[in-house]
């Protein structure tokens, strides 16, 4: 699972999955036995400075745009983001690929395109967009807000609110959003060569580059991109063609009634949107499933019984909305069990890293695994390597970043950073940023190592941390709320750039790039993004006035969250209903007893136990997203059944296709809703006893 992502399996974002899966058929073309590197022996790698085109750049932008767009989209209504490596490796050949043709043709080509080149552009997107997650612009930069306040009766109050502008935002960004690249490049080869780490979607998104550059590969990737442009266009003009019915609340297929009125009440029906039935594709159905559950579980059962006291467990004249009331039940319980499951693979992963560390050093020579050395002579390979591993390390090796710069950067940034966030958010304190500015590399390095072995990016994790004790230390009186929120994007952003950077190294090493080049384009991937995404963001916020409000088009799901995990770490536990917190206790220990039982009866049997995040995520949203990644997991279902080998090498190629499309048309609509135009039509579903009293109505 970005189980957010982006290849992230984040443990706050619904599930994902790693490019691992969609590269099952090209990795076919390397049989086991065969040697990646020779097929490539005839082919010179270009210097790092030659990786750094300027084409690549320009695509990287462009990609980075259409991303965000998708990021920013599913960050604002269920939060669950799938694993983007696979489309932007794909998109990113077939531009460069196309335009060298075009250039060969006509006579103009001086440099071929290269995978190195293909690693910078994919590297360079995935950094852009990804900004779109760890920039918490549907978490906790969102949460700050005066529209989630107002959905919270405590801590509402000036010094607890700072509502978006841009420029705050793009400063926030580029303040934070670099430090963790710089905290783990001394650890480079630690991470790469010596404890040989797998970092799975990075290792996955190289089989798929080295193939896309053999003639196999390159018919297939071709063939791969044009299903993937035609599901493109099919979801675009299928947003269009849904657009022209929603000109008002509650038109439109995204509320047609699928399973009838009573199910459409306790929110059980299919959207039709293509997104999620994309998502659906990409995402393992045991998460699907997971979601199923946890909805049948949540608006299935718990929400009509506990709506049945009202009156007795909560004053009945409440609106819908108040966290006082069965909102605060949706909200608390769903905050629960996303806590207990944090927590659980936190320790998980924090014992996977010891435990690995601990193996790591006994079977190594301490001084030769700690060496950060600059030394640039050519490295002494082990007989034991093979062809594919002695060319890497060699070429891995051979452009150092120098482990002075790093540190310098790091402290450079830190003490800019410091100096410049208190005006930004006069809550936290430079003492406070400073804390965490000493704990963070520690941190980082736990969760890119962590991630090498498992693939799990706990960002979210570290981010809650932070919440927690910086919000309960500033206390309620000194605006806690606002500076936990502030602290949770710090923390952030430091740990999720340092895993994507590492996961990116590994990416590089298989794929014979430079880790300079990685790195730059990393900066500059970063750099894209830190002002992309708050453009892209602040489009949303000015087209569509009800962001954020539940029941909208974009609810923003999390950043209610965020915001009460906030205020629960500032003021405790006086705001739940009545009885909330016993069932908040049932549920945080009930994901802490799955996760346990998955782990103790073996990879096998845990594929028919749920997911307990995946579950909590329906809590508060309601099924219809579930059903349509349901509908999603059915169709690559039928299609793995019927046909094996289509349905792995093109179904990746169709979800993306599905995703990219819905979610570039929110553009348009963006532009159309800023321009005052409206659609033209409302379709809208009643019962037969409220369509008669229409009837009569407009008879009178």
């Amino acid at each position: 699972m970005d189980t957010h992502g982006e290849g992230k399996k984040d443990g706050d974002h619904g599930a994902t999955v790693s490019a691992e899966e969609a590269a099952a058929d090209q990795k076919k073309g390397f049989t086991e036995t065969s040697s990646v590197e020779e097929i490539f022996a005839s082919k010179a790698v270009p210097t790092w400075q030659k990786q750094l085109t300027l084409r690549a750049f320009v695509v990287s932008f462009v990609l980075g745009i259409l991303f965000t767009f998708i990021v920013m989209k599913l960050n604002l209504t269920t939060g669950i983001i799938p694993s983007l490596n696979v489309s932007a490796g794909l998109l990113g050949f077939f531009f460069v690929k196309t335009w060298t043709k075009l250039l060969e043709k006509a006579g103009m080509l001086r440099q071929p395109f290269t995978r190195q080149e293909n690693t910078v552009i994919q590297t360079c997107v995935v950094a852009s967009s990804g900004i779109a997650f760890s920039g918490g612009f549907g978490s906790y930069l969102f949460g700050m807000s005066e529209v989630v306040a107002k959905q919270s009766t405590e801590a509402n109050n000036a010094q607890n609110i700072k509502n978006p502008t841009l420029g705050w935002m793009i400063g926030f960004l580029f303040v934070v959003s670099f430090l963790g690249l710089f905290s783990v490049v001394p650890l480079r080869k630690i991470m790469v060569i010596d404890f040989k780490l797998i970092y799975p979607s990075g290792t996955a998104t190289a089989h798929l580059i080295n193939s896309f550059h053999t003639p196999q590969g390159a018919k297939l990737a071709k063939k791969q991109v044009s299903a993937l442009g035609k599901f493109f266009s099919f979801s675009f003009f299928w947003g269009f063609f849904q657009w022209f019915f929603t000109a008002g609340d509650g038109c439109g297929f995204v509320n047609f009634p699928t399973f009838g009125l009573k199910a459409y009440d306790n929110r059980f029906y299919f959207d039709f949107s293509a997104t999620y039935v994309g998502v659906g594709m990409i995402c393992p159905y045991l998460i699907n499933i997971s979601l199923l559950v946890g909805a049948i579980l949540s608006w299935g059962i718990m929400w009509p019984l506990i709506d049945a006291k009202k009156g007795s467990w909560y004053p009945a004249e409440l609106s819908s909305s108040s966290l006082h009331g069965l909102q605060g039940y949706r909200v608390f319980i769903a905050i629960a069990m996303i806590l207990g499951d944090g927590l659980y693979n936190f320790f998980k992963v924090l014992g996977h890293t010891l435990c690995g560390l601990y193996h790591q050093l006994q079977n190594k020579d301490s001084a030769s695994v700690l060496s950060v050395s600059d030394d640039r002579s050519s490295p002494v390979m082990p007989p034991s390597l093979s062809y594919d591993d002695q060319r890497r390390t060699q070429l891995f090796l051979k452009d150092q970043i120098p482990t002075w710069f790093a540190i310098a950067g790091y402290v450079t940034i830190a003490i800019i950073s410091a100096a410049t966030l208190p005006h930004i958010f006069p809550q936290l304190k430079w003492y406070y940023i400073v804390v965490i500015y000493i704990t963070a590399p520690t941190l980082a390095f736990c969760n890119a190592y962590g991630c090498g072995l498992t693939d799990w990016s706990l960002a979210s994790t570290y981010g809650k941390l932070a919440i927690f004790t910086i919000g309960a230390w500033a206390g309620a009186s000194h605006g806690g709320v606002l500076a936990g929120l502030a602290a949770c994007g710090v923390m952030m952003n430091i740990v999720s750039t340092a895993s994507d950077l590492m996961q990116d190294f590994k990416t590089g090493y298989m794929t014979l790039a430079s880790p300079r080049s990685m790195f730059v384009s990393q900066v500059i991937g970063t750099a894209m993004g830190c002002i992309i995404s708050p453009c892209v963001f602040w489009l949303f916020y000015k087209a569509f006035k009800d962001l954020g409000s539940p029941g909208s088009e974009y609810p923003a799901p999390y950043a209610l969250v965020y915001r009460n995990m906030s205020i629960l770490g500032v003021e405790g536990f006086s705001s739940l209903p009545k009885h909330c917190l016993t069932l908040c206790y049932a549920f945080f220990a009930a994901a802490i007893v799955i996760n346990g039982i998955r782990d103790l009866v073996g990879k096998k049997r845990a594929n028919f136990i749920p997911l307990p995040m995946a579950m909590a995520i329906p809590f508060y949203l309601g099924a219809y997203f579930a059903i349509d990644m349901c509908v999603g997991s059915l169709i690559l279902f039928v299609w793995q059944k019927t046909n094996r080998a289509k349905a792995d090498a093109f179904g990746p190629a169709v979800a993306s296709g599905l995703i990219c499309g819905d979610g570039i048309w929110t553009l348009p609509s963006s532009i159309l809703a800023l321009a005052g135009v409206n659609p033209p039509i409302c379709m809208k579903f009643l019962s037969s006893g409220m369509n008669a009293k229409v009837d009569d109505f407009l008879a009178s």
